[in-house]
């Protein structure tokens, strides 16, 4: 793993994950080890509206977790109920954060190469609908990272589960003085919630 990410992921170790938000992970941690034990592979699609910001900084700190763990067949998506296009702040915060990216393509809805070893396969990142052929269409476990996610999917066709772990919008600081700010403390509280759900599989 690079050596600034690991930084960062010692970082962790300050952020201190509530009971409150544990018991908002534990099904999924539930989940994951059940597939585990299973000899299952681990499909997890990190769902919010835009598939912008969250869902994506979701989906590469679970894949990066699950590596830093050990936990082998884990393959992370992300979507939105609609595309747009990953907002290139997260790209940025994850580069400061130890990340190496590489954009692979410049129309409006770019491609980018998410790296966080120089021996394992880049996290392709772009925004997509959940259900896009680039994901998995059954045997997945499906986490609404927003509100609106959860509430405009009442259904998430072929997941298996679905799981509420809701995160604030960064998106609120765009323009502002905060805005680097928040970008990094919201990425850093979805590493240290992966860290602690990818810790507790046995």
């Amino acid at each position: 793993m690079y050596s600034n990410l690991k930084q960062a992921i010692a970082s962790l170790a300050n952020l201190s994950v509530s009971e409150e938000r544990k018991e908002v992970l534990n099904p999924l941690v539930d989940y994951i080890q059940s597939k585990v034990a299973n000899q299952e592979e681990i499909r997890l699609n990190f769902i919010c509206t835009h598939n912008s910001r969250r869902s994506h900084l979701s989906q590469i700190w679970a894949q990066t977790m699950a590596f830093q763990f050990g936990i082998k067949n884990v393959f992370c998506f992300s979507g939105g109920t609609e595309a747009t296009a990953m907002f290139p702040k997260v790209g940025e915060t994850l580069v400061n954060q130890g990340f190496l990216i590489q954009k692979l393509s410049n129309e409006q809805n770019p491609v980018y190469a998410v790296k966080f070893d120089e021996n394992q396969q880049p996290i392709v990142c772009f925004s997509k609908a959940y259900f896009d052929d680039f994901n998995p269409k059954t045997n997945f476990g499906a986490i609404m990272t927003c509100n609106n996610a959860d509430e405009g999917c009442p259904m998430v066709f072929g997941a298996e589960a679905r799981f509420p772990i809701k995160y604030d919008d960064p998106k609120a600081f765009d323009g502002t003085d905060l805005m680097d700010a928040k970008y990094a403390e919201r990425s850093l509280q979805i590493a240290s919630e992966m860290y602690y759900v990818f810790s507790q599989i046995k």
